[in-house]
Formats: structure tokens, C-alpha cells, sequence
């Protein structure tokens, strides 16, 4: 398996992964694959990186700018799908861990909403001060890289906000 940056060749194959990786998901929205579509159309991806093998993308991972409690610099890890015959097998690990390994040196620190029990293997964890609109206080999940906790509303690209 490759971790690697996109390449325009990619964006179908990433948006039928993220479709079928979503299809069941209890907390998917059905919107993840135009989410990613709408970032990469405004050029607001920090980072997409895809897990290929033998030429198949199994995985995908994106990261857009973010703000908490109004200060910039931090990046939104979101979404991170891997297709569905392709899990339990590290690969949305691997993303992971490469998407926090490039984004360490970029940002203040990274934060997503999703489920603790992924991600705080990664370091991700809720704070007592970090809110997110409409989403209970246990799935937004923050890990800052040598700054101090966060606080306040975590707010993210408008591409997360369409219906």
C-alpha cells in the first residue's frame, strides 16, 4: 500500500469510495463525497491524500483550514473514508497518522467531529472548552501541536455547511 497526495486523475475514485465508505455510517450526512468536491473546487485542501494498491484507491483523507474560538491556523481532518471492503486493515490508520505527520509542522494544531473511540489512538480528544454547532461535546475531538488547549467554537470551511 501508497499514501500519496491526489492527483486530478483521483477525484472520481475518491468520491465513489467516500460514497460507499458513508453509505451506512449511523452519523453520514450522504453529502461527505460533495463536501470533498466542493473544498478541492474552492482550493481549500490543505492536504488529500489517498491509500493506493495495486493501482486502486482504497482510502482518502482531507484536511481544510479551520478557526477555534476565532483563531486561525488549524486544520480540519475530515473526511476519512476507506472502502468498505478494504477496513479493519490500518489503512484509515495510515492516512491518518500521514495526514498528522504533514500537517504538524503547518498548523497550531488539528480537530475533526467524529468518533473518540478512532481517533484518540491518534492523540485526538475533546476539551472541556471546545464547542462545535449542534454536535455533542464528546465528538469534537482536538489535538494541538505545541499550543495551548483550545477553546471556543471550532468553525470550518462553508463547503461543510451545504445541504
Amino acid at each position: 500500500m501508497q499514501i500519496r497526495d491526489e492527483t486530478a486523475q483521483d477525484a472520481g475514485a475518491i468520491a465513489a469510495l467516500i460514497t460507499e465508505a458513508f453509505r451506512t455510517a449511523p452519523h453520514a450526512s450522504g453529502t461527505e463525497a460533495q463536501i470533498t468536491a466542493a473544498l478541492r473546487g474552492a482550493g481549500a485542501l490543505m492536504l488529500s491524500l489517498v491509500a493506493e494498491d495495486g493501482g486502486r484507491v482504497l482510502g482518502h483523507v482531507a484536511a481544510s483550514p479551520a478557526r477555534v474560538g476565532g483563531a486561525g491556523e488549524w486544520a480540519l481532518i475530515g473526511p476519512l473514508a476507506v472502502l468498505p471492503e478494504a477496513q479493519h486493515r490500518g489503512i484509515g490508520s495510515a492516512l491518518m497518522q500521514a495526514a498528522l505527520a504533514r500537517l504538524r509542522p503547518e498548523v497550531r494544531g488539528v480537530a475533526l467531529v467524529g468518533d473518540p473511540d478512532f481517533y484518540t489512538r491518534f492523540g485526538l480528544r475533546a476539551f472541556p472548552h471546545l464547542t462545535a454547532p449542534g454536535v455533542p461535546a464528546q465528538y469534537v475531538l482536538a489535538l494541538p501541536f505545541n499550543t495551548a488547549p483550545p477553546q471556543g467554537a471550532l468553525s470550518w470551511h462553508r463547503a461543510f455547511d451545504a445541504p
